[in-house]
């Protein structure tokens, strides 16, 4: 991209970005205005198996004498760990803090000090949480104006989805990857049913391929609805032009089933939202996982059982439980 084009692309979303939080801004004074909010649950950054097989074998009371008891152990990384990680350290490099993260979990604040401990002993900037006592946290990701919400509970995610919140239910990797070199936060999208509405993909799931290509052509200048990650997408991108040109510390990717023909609605939605993306890979029904591999993401969304389960052998995944590939049989 031209280099005064970019900097006028990135004037014009900061514009449009600062009348979103200004609104934003006029219904919360909490401390969050013109900041990006990521829910995390504690399962999500830590691992807790063991613990939640007590919980599950013997019982609340013997789950909370085995928090209590092992309080001061320091619990291992969970699958969420090294997003929140790096989410932090892009602070490092803006004026403000501008990234926040908030502790989501279902323990009390007793049962949690083992948490809290952990956070502390990682060094990991999370001030802000909330301790539900065995209920689901999702009703405070609203009240803390979260962007994303993570966590491992699919319910809980459902819910939040349900309440606007982009929310993923994140799965385990069936094998662990080395270490990335790139210094980057790599974030890689699904577009239809996660940036995009399922529009496209109910035309598809009902009609089948020759329909939804013939639908999508017809359509191709018409923007796309927005999806449940479209506004999350929009906040990253803005902080995204905050950062410098020269070494920006975040990558963002489509990684999208479509192909040519179809791919030119997606380029004119994202053009029409003002949204630029890195990179685009339209795969034409190949499968997922090697790319987002050789992409290195550091967490790929995605609205298909199945294609999560493929990225899941390679990279951290977000199964985003929204549209017609996720509507329950009667």
């Amino acid at each position: 991209m031209d280099h005064n084009l970019a900097q006028d692309y990135c004037l014009g979303l900061s514009l449009l970005y600062s009348e979103l939080v200004l609104t934003r801004s006029v219904l919360m004074s909490n401390g969050s205005e013109n900041k990006l909010v990521v829910a995390i649950s504690s399962r999500a950054l830590f691992n807790l198996d063991e613990s939640h097989r007590v919980y599950e074998s013997e019982g609340l009371t013997a789950y909370q004498a085995y928090q209590i008891e092992h309080e001061n152990e320091i619990l291992e990384p969970g699958e969420a760990f090294g997003i929140v990680e790096r989410l932090l350290q892009l602070n490092d490099y803006l004026d403000n803090a501008r990234v926040e993260v908030i502790l989501l979990s279902r323990n009390s604040a007793d049962t949690g000090l083992r948490v809290f401990n952990s956070i502390e002993h990682y060094g990991l900037s999370i001030s802000r949480a909330a301790f539900s006592g065995g209920e689901s946290p999702y009703r405070y990701v609203s009240a803390f104006h979260c962007d994303l919400f993570l966590s491992t509970n699919a319910e809980d995610v459902r819910r939040a989805l349900d309440n606007g919140v982009a929310a993923a239910t994140l799965l385990p990797r069936s094998k662990k990857s080395a270490s990335l070199t790139n210094r980057e936060l790599r974030f890689a999208f699904d577009g239809d049913a996660v940036i995009f509405s399922d529009e496209a993909e109910q035309v598809f799931k009902r009609d089948g391929l020759e329909a939804f290509t013939a639908s999508e052509v017809a359509a191709a200048n018409t923007p796309l609805s927005g999806g449940p990650f479209k506004d999350f997408l929009k906040a990253l991108n803005a902080l995204q032009c905050e950062l410098s040109d020269d070494d920006p510390p975040i990558r963002i990717a489509l990684v999208t089933a479509r192909s040519a023909p179809t791919h030119k609605r997606v380029i004119q939605t994202l053009r029409n939202w003002n949204i630029r993306i890195d990179e685009s890979l339209f795969l034409g029904g190949l499968d997922k996982g090697e790319f987002l591999a050789a992409y290195g993401a550091d967490v790929f969304f995605d609205d298909q059982p199945g294609h999560c389960v493929s990225a899941s052998e390679h990279v951290s995944t977000g199964h985003v439980p929204h549209g017609i590939a996720n509507k329950v049989s009667d």
